[in-house]
């Protein structure tokens, strides 16, 4: 926990780009759902509001008036989205601006979420485009006040995040985003993921190339690449990611079942096992899909928990209207489904197939389907 002092500025845990401020009852639970439907964010709050869940969650608390807060997260992050009234917001932050070309991105959300307001570094220091980018991912409404917005092409280091996509690494995300800036040849390579990831009204500049394939797009030598995928990357691309970003799209779903009492390191090794055979990134699991007779197994719990995924679960009748290869009579005798993890990630991923149709662990089992974006996804 933080403890804050009047005149020190207190040391804070960044692992993300942004950082997330709720001081309310009900920003707290506001903020919380928007921390997981926009993965780039460390959240914050105060120690009275507290679940218990915040460890696992890489949530941290604060004990003291968030002003003394907020000089170290204007320090340390790109941006600070505040779940605070426009008017504090602004008399807190008006001691720690410097100049727009120094000041990270801030942001206010009303109480309720229906507004997402771009409040002080719009243009260079992104909070426009983050603005656009938060409030489609939470399902609010942007307000920009400038009188000219952000550039009209990609920004590269919130490119996807309304999806929840996210990136490998960041070493790249400046140069790639001065290629796109400067309108040189950029490729896009999308394997996978969201279709409409394009904002603007106007058409997309020519400097940005659409590819089919890796193979395709090294072939062309682009000056960078944004490369969209769920798959770990062969050693000869490599050279089309010199300067490059690879982004995760939440595209991965796993079925699963256990053994009662199975515990959450086992489940998790499974996991890590079978995505490296694959060659699939962890990055880009979305959720667990499971039968309803284990909504409450504590290993799937703290898995889902930690690695900020979902937990869906379906009754044995909506698991039985999946087609299955080999159902068994054995699992329907006890939970009355043919089969658990196979029909969990077929019907979550809205899929006719797998990537991996069933591997045994010692007390787990386990199916990988990609989910299918063409049609949305029945939850």
């Amino acid at each position: 926990m933080i403890s804050l002092q009047e005149g020190i500025i207190p040391k804070v845990n960044k692992s993300k780009t942004y950082a997330l401020v709720a001081i309310t009852k009900h920003g707290v639970e506001h903020a919380r759902n928007y921390a997981e439907k926009f993965p780039y964010v460390d959240l914050y709050y105060m120690k009275k509001f507290e679940r218990g869940d915040e460890n696992t969650r890489h949530i941290q608390l604060f004990d003291g008036t968030v002003r003394l807060l907020l000089p170290a997260l204007f320090q340390e992050y790109k941006g600070v989205i505040c779940v605070i009234s426009l008017g504090a917001v602004i008399r807190m932050i008006a001691p720690l601006l410097v100049d727009k070309k120094k000041d990270p991105a801030v942001l206010v959300i009303d109480e309720k979420g229906d507004y997402v307001i771009s409040v002080v570094s719009g243009h260079i220091g992104g909070a426009n485009a983050l603005t656009h980018e938060f409030a489609e991912a939470i399902g609010a409404q942007p307000i920009i006040t400038t009188a000219s917005d952000v550039q009209k092409t990609i920004p590269v280091d919130l490119f996807g995040a309304k999806f929840g996509w996210v990136w490998d690494a960041e070493d790249k995300l400046t140069p790639v985003s001065a290629s796109v800036v400067n309108e040189e040849h950029v490729a896009i390579v999308q394997e996978t993921g969201e279709k409409k990831w394009w904002m603007h009204d106007a058409k997309m500049p020519e400097s940005l190339k659409l590819y089919p394939s890796t193979d395709i797009a090294l072939a062309a030598n682009p000056q960078a690449t944004l490369l969209i995928t769920d798959r770990l990357i062969e050693t000869y691309e490599e050279e089309l990611l010199k300067n490059g970003v690879i982004y995760r799209p939440k595209s991965l779903v796993l079925g699963m079942g256990c053994n009662r009492g199975t515990s959450a390191e086992e489940i998790e090794a499974l996991i890590d096992e079978t995505l490296l055979e694959l060659k699939l990134s962890k990055k880009s699991v979305k959720a667990i899909a499971t039968i309803d007779l284990k909504k409450d197994e504590e290993c799937f719990l703290q898995v889902v928990a930690k690695n900020n995924w979902q937990l869906v679960t379906y009754t044995p009748t909506e698991l039985n209207e999946m087609p299955l290869k080999n159902p068994s009579e054995k699992v329907f005798k006890y939970t009355g489904a043919y089969g658990v993890c196979e029909p969990a990630a077929l019907r979550y991923a809205n899929t006719n197939d797998w990537l991996l149709e069933k591997k045994k662990g010692h007390n787990a089992t386990i199916s990988v389907a990609r989910i299918s974006f063409d049609e949305e996804v029945p939850q």
